[in-house]
């Protein structure tokens, strides 16, 4: 059982950010995704906090205002300045903080010559990216290939829109190609997401692993994929022909996710 990686990890130095704000407080921005946009319809906002409140605390402070509720984050996740943090992080004057729900499951993906992490806006070209990864040394390129279908239980897909939180989900991704390389011993791996609005029939995301055996690049393969559906923050909500929904990501690891106070 491999670990999920960069679980908890200590945040890096939060971003820098131009406000005015009182002396007796800190101030957060605050970030949400997915199903939790409600909490932030502008798509950020700040809140001043005491000295020493938590990820946690602000939680609580947005199920007062009536933002949100205890169901709501049960299943949700924080991050602080790019890195998933537990809800009990004491917050620092000008953090980021995210909210996001589980996940539906940088560098251009067009140089072959650098590791092909990449979110992208045009379609996906799996066989150009297959190509790229293959060496003389492989005896195998496995690959998965997660395409839009033209339905979800009984009701008919028109299409899908993808959203990530862009920095952390390439963070997350060349975390996940540092981990399948040394723990699968695959020589390379390739992690392409798209993002926007997809249509029935086109690629969503693209993984291909390259081994010198077929063993491990099926086991790494199949590792990746799943991995991603659980910690890299990328939500599709689909639009079916009588109405829409957010997709019910799958759980977060329990260590990243629990209630709310």
């Amino acid at each position: 059982m491999h670990r999920i990686i960069n679980r908890l990890s200590p945040p890096d130095q939060a971003p820098q950010y131009s406000y005015c704000m009182s002396s007796t407080a800190i101030r957060v921005r605050l970030l949400a995704f997915g199903a939790l946009k409600t909490i932030v319809p502008a798509g950020s906002d700040w809140r001043d906090l005491t000295p020493g409140a938590s990820v946690d605390d602000l939680l609580a402070l947005l199920c007062r205002e009536g933002l949100t509720d205890a169901a709501a984050l049960r299943s949700a996740a924080t991050a602080v300045n790019q890195q998933y943090s537990p809800r009990s992080y004491i917050l620092q004057d000008g953090d980021e903080v995210a909210i996001l729900p589980p996940v539906s499951g940088g560098l251009d993906a067009a140089q072959p010559s650098a590791p092909m992490i990449a979110l992208v806006r045009e379609p996906i070209d799996a066989s150009a990216i297959e190509r790229s990864i293959k060496s003389g040394a492989d005896g195998a390129v496995c690959v998965f290939d997660g395409i839009v279908r033209d339905n979800t239980r009984g009701r008919r897909t028109l299409h899908l829109d993808y959203e990530a939180y862009e920095q952390m989900a390439l963070h997350q991704m060349h975390l996940l190609r540092t981990e399948a390389i040394e723990h699968f011993a695959v020589r390379d791996v390739a992690i392409v997401h798209r993002l926007g609005r997809l249509s029935v029939g086109e690629t969503s995301v693209f993984i291909a692993v390259a081994s010198a055996h077929r063993g491990a690049a099926f086991d790494a393969c199949r590792w990746v994929i799943d991995t991603l559906k659980k910690t890299v923050p990328i939500w599709k909500k689909e639009q079916f022909a009588d109405g829409a929904a957010w997709a019910d990501g799958e759980p977060f690891p329990e260590d990243l996710a629990g209630p709310a106070r």
